[in-house]
């Protein structure tokens, strides 16, 4: 009677529980919707906070009413434009002036040397934000798409900004859709059952309702900065997680029917058993990228905490909710394939993983030996990882109308016209500071900012004096997104701080991308050795040892390696991808990482808690044998998940989520399955030290040295 009682009132607690949570969604559902209106993708959520190129772009403020961002409209026709070409674009621009947001008057249109280009330079006011997407579509609603020999297309750093904000405004519809597809399609797989995905899965959406709602508040607080690289990091890692720690639980469940009468005292023992691997590796990861907070750069400081909020409500989720769930479920959530309370040995379901962990023991040394031979065959490609700033036509996937643009102009013009790069000086030293920066090979002009009748400024006249300070325009010669430009841009920073008395600043578009790529080389040099030193604190911790961590660790840095040098390969080869973003690495770094070292943890979790009932080889074959298909299965979800990344034609998030999916397909088949279970088995009970089971399995130690 007892026995009842207790399990209607387990079953009420499961379903207040479960009522609690779906009122939760109710409030927290639509805002997954709306994380686009918090979101922000202008030129200043990337900017280094403390660069020359911020100071630069803080002092230009003053020598405008407004700050803008260049629209470059360009005409083409090959056999040389015609009169009423000329008389097409006289009026377009006329029209240009009226649209809001354009700050009148434009200036006239540049003709190229050849005759067969004009160049409409629009200004877009700044404070129009994401708005700028709006302005610009408006652009080119008034151009058409030309036609008859004459093509349109409108480059610049405001038509990039609108393709940028056109390619984010799909993440909340098709890469969420995605993202389900996957998930589903990899949980019917995995369980063979028509009801045990439906738990999992409502729990990762909960899960990203949870987290839409906190990043929603707190971006609109302003607490944090919401952009829509984060954003669509933030879909796929909770899903992806989320569905990691659902097939953990729902595994360890499973194995707790067999031995308990009631899902009530199943639950009870899986959630004690699974939960604090669960907590160490979704802990791991929030630290981990909360390092990112010490990024220089405003949009790594901004996907840390965005992504950390979406681990931690994935966590408060699968941790209450998915148990509630499955204890209503009860058995007949795993038909047809229902587990019997027959107090079976958790082994018995896992006969493929048993002969591996058997081929494990018999092979021990030789397996890590020849897998860490492969892994460092495969870092080698790392010569092959090009890491530098991609280029405007390398930032797509498909060619943009501002690519397209961009191209004409480099045809047709100076190919930093349009975006030259700024310099900001004394007004005494503006002669000296003008040599010297026309004097820069890769400089095709100079010249001063002045005042227009309107009571604008523009680079005509005599020159605009702001509080003692005068802006010069340098002209590049090559497209401000190359490496051309950069290097000039460089190179005009060191000859006009040799100006004495200048007190020169160099800014504009590449100098951003200049001082971008410095700082991205500086966060990894920070950033790395804190991550590292963060999860070997964490797993001494969780496994009561220092030996453990630093094997651990050593695995997952050789898998990094491998997997930058597979991808370095496969971007040059297969994708025929320019190089990578510098932020690259560091990105890549902080996912696999914290990623990576979650396999690990649930493994070796497991292997110690079957180590201190068996002795620490045959809990290693153990550990293995039980944890094999669950960890196995949950980084075939997650490397799918970041896979899906793929649908938006963004070469870096394509990038990103391949090196995740590669990267975590080698964690979980070779290095958690095959390395690390060798060595653990090869080192025996020493891998414990200095704690306790070092010395309780002292005797099996000496059996295996005799």
């Amino acid at each position: 009677m007892s026995g009842s009682v207790g399990r209607g009132r387990a079953t009420l607690i499961a379903v207040i529980v479960v009522l609690a949570w779906l009122v939760v969604g109710a409030v927290a559902g639509p805002f997954s919707g709306r994380l686009g209106d918090v979101a922000t993708n202008d030129n200043a959520a990337f900017l280094p906070a403390d660069a020359e190129a911020t100071r630069a772009q803080e002092l230009s403020q003053r020598f405008v009413g407004r700050q803008t961002i260049p629209a470059l409209v360009v005409y083409e026709r090959r056999t040389g434009l015609t009169e009423p070409d000329r008389q097409k674009v006289a009026a377009d621009a006329a029209r240009f002036a009226q649209v809001p947001g354009v700050v009148a008057p434009l200036p006239p249109p540049i003709p190229s040397a050849d005759g067969q280009a004009l160049q409409v330079v629009v200004p877009i006011d700044d404070a129009e934000g994401e708005r700028i997407g709006t302005v610009v579509e408006r652009l080119r609603d008034i151009t058409g798409e030309g036609g008859g020999g004459l093509t349109v297309d409108i480059a610049g750093p405001a038509g990039l900004l609108a393709d940028l904000i056109e390619v984010f405004g799909g993440i909340e519809g098709s890469l969420l859709l995605v993202t389900l597809g996957v998930v589903l399609v990899i949980l019917l797989v995995v369980y063979r059952s028509p009801v045990l995905w439906i738990f999992p899965l409502l729990a990762a959406g909960m899960s990203y309702a949870l987290a839409a709602l906190f990043v929603y508040v707190l971006a609109d607080a302003d607490v944090v900065t919401l952009n829509g690289q984060a954003q669509g990091i933030l879909t796929v890692l909770v899903f992806g997680a989320g569905t990691d720690y659902a097939l953990l639980l729902v595994a360890r469940y499973r194995e707790e029917l067999h031995r308990h009468d009631t899902a009530w005292g199943a639950m009870r023992t899986a959630w004690r058993g699974a939960a604090p691997a669960i907590v160490a590796s979704g802990g791991t990861v929030i630290l981990s990228l909360l390092c990112l907070l010490l990024s220089s750069l405003n949009s790594n400081r901004a996907l840390g905490p965005v992504a950390a909020v979406g681990i931690a409500a994935t966590l408060l989720v699968m941790l209450t909710f998915l148990p509630a769930l499955l204890v209503l479920g009860g058995r007949w959530a795993f038909w047809p394939r229902r587990p019997r309370y027959d107090r079976a040995e958790p082994t018995a379901e896992h006969g493929i993983w048993a002969r591996i962990a058997g081929f494990v023991a018999r092979r021990g040394r030789p397996v890590w030996v020849a897998t860490a031979v492969l892994l460092g065959a495969l870092a080698l490609g790392l010569t092959q990882l090009d890491t530098a700033t991609l280029g405007q036509s390398d930032l797509f996937t498909k060619r943009t109308d501002s690519v397209a643009g961009q191209e004409v102009i480099a045809r047709h013009y100076p190919a930093g016209i349009g975006s030259p790069a700024m310099i900001i000086v004394n007004e005494q030293a503006v002669r000296q500071v003008t040599e010297a920066a026309q004097g820069v090979r890769g400089v095709a002009a100079v010249r001063p900012l002045s005042r227009q009748g309107d009571g604008g400024a523009g680079p005509a006249g005599p020159p605009l004096v702001v509080d003692g300070k005068v802006e010069l325009e340098a002209t590049l010669t090559d497209p401000p997104d190359s490496d051309g430009a950069e290097r000039t841009v460089r190179e005009l920073r060191t000859a006009v701080h040799r100006v004495p008395g200048a007190d020169a600043v160099v800014g504009g578009f590449t100098a951003i991308n200049v001082d971008t790529s410095a700082a991205a080389e500086r966060d990894q040099n920070v950033i790395i050795p804190v991550v590292l030193a963060v999860i070997a604190v964490i797993l001494a911790l969780l496994l009561r040892a220092l030996v453990a961590p630093v094997l651990l660790i050593v695995t997952v840095l050789l898998s990094f390696a491998a997997t930058l040098g597979l991808c370095g390969l496969l971007f040059r080869y297969a994708f025929d991808f320019p190089g990578v973003d510098a932020s690259f690495p560091l990105f890549a770094f902080v996912f696999l990482v914290a990623l990576g070292i979650d396999y690990n943890i649930f493994l070796m979790s497991r292997v110690r808690e079957e180590s201190v009932r068996r002795g620490t080889r045959a809990g290693v074959l153990a550990g293995l044998a039980v944890t094999g298909g669950v960890i196995t299965s949950a980084g075939i979800v997650l490397a799918a998940t970041f896979s899906a990344l793929a649908v938006l034609p963004l070469v870096v998030l394509v990038e990103l989520g391949t090196a995740v999916a590669v990267g975590v397909l080698i964690d979980t088949i070779i290095v958690r399955s095959l390395l690390v279970p060798a060595l653990a088995y090869d080192i025996g009970p020493k891998i414990w030290w200095p704690g306790r089971l070092a010395r309780t399995n002292h005797v099996e130690g000496r059996h295996r040295a005799g």
